[in-house]
């Protein structure tokens, strides 16, 4: 798997005075621990010379940043891992990926996720797995995201599709970076939602990694059109449909409009009103469910749409609120 192209960043007004991995993070949108691995191999420079990764960036600087590959490394099969599949052919096979289940391996989730279930059910070509991985001492190998193209929260279920060889996977990765796949997602917010458009920015929150933020002024597009399906008791049953894929974009959204999603542990909080804290506690994670996806067929080069119904938890809740207007 080849490196990104370098990239040149010039240090605006605002940026100025931060941490130097803060603000490549937030520019590029990776982790910090990816970046400092990118200062440690000498892949950063701020006006031609390496710098650490807590020194300060000034305005005017140009950072210029030579991302790494990946790192390799081992995902083992694991038949324990449960979802439910809703089509397979030879290019691609879309899953519908439980709330609770991590998509692929990555810290401190080194089993138990997604990739982990489609390898123990032999989805993978070869050509998929051997982009520099191979087979290490006749067990099975793989980089962390084997066909992956893209992917859901931890807490957000849904429909998600997975290539199944390399030449499907840069077919459809292609896709997701033209914002061109169709996409819809399922949410109850607490509070009164109305039907709106945001078109903000989108960048990782100064003071939380964890977080994103439209309040920055550096950072990528975010657009999600939110459509109210219905008023609930102190709730709203909405429709998100994304012209952009941002990581968190929805639950930004929503949170920073005043209306974050039931149950969202990061951008929500715990609601004021005992049935809605109630129904937050029973259902452990976000309320949001990805419902369709729509794209063009890697191999037949026709559209089509996949749809799977909110989960059974996300349901209860739902009639929950119905049933207490």
């Amino acid at each position: 798997m080849s490196a990104a192209k370098p990239v040149a960043i010039l240090v605006s007004r605002a940026a100025a005075g931060g941490r130097l991995d803060r603000f490549i993070a937030g520019s590029l949108d990776v982790s910090r621990s990816e970046v400092q691995r990118w200062i440690d191999d000498g892949r950063v420079t701020v006006a031609g010379a390496p710098r650490g990764a807590s020194s300060t960036v000034r305005e005017g600087e140009q950072v210029c940043v030579a991302p790494a590959p990946p790192e390799a490394t081992a995902a083992e099969p694991d038949a324990d891992v449960r979802f439910d599949v809703l089509h397979v052919d030879d290019a691609i096979v879309v899953v519908v990926k439980p709330p609770g289940l991590v998509v692929h391996p990555a810290r401190g989730h080194e089993r138990g996720t997604l990739v982990n279930g489609l390898l123990a059910r032999g989805f993978f070509a070869r050509d998929v797995l051997d982009d520099g991985g191979g087979e290490g001492e006749g067990r099975a190998r793989s980089y962390l995201r084997p066909g992956i193209v893209h992917r859901l929260d931890k807490g957000t279920s849904g429909v998600m599709v997975v290539a199944r060889n390399a030449q499907a996977r840069e077919f459809l990765k292609a896709q997701f970076q033209a914002h061109s796949i169709q996409r819809a997602y399922e949410a109850i917010v607490v509070g009164v939602a109305e039907s709106q458009t945001f078109s903000t920015m989108h960048g990782r929150h100064p003071r939380d990694r964890l977080r994103f933020t439209s309040r920055v002024s550096q950072g990528k597009r975010a657009v999600t059109r939110v459509r109210v399906l219905a008023g609930l008791r102190g709730a709203t049953h909405v429709e998100c449909t994304l012209e952009t894929g941002r990581t968190h974009q929805i639950r930004m959204h929503l949170a920073e409009s005043g209306t974050p999603v039931l149950g969202d542990p990061l951008y929500g909080r715990s609601p004021s009103a005992p049935e809605l804290r109630d129904l937050a506690d029973r259902l452990g994670h976000q309320a949001l469910h990805a419902r369709l996806l729509g794209l063009i067929h890697p191999t037949s080069r026709e559209f089509v749409r996949f749809e799977a119904p909110p989960p059974a938890d996300f349901a209860e809740a739902l009639a929950a609120l119905f049933n207490r207007q």
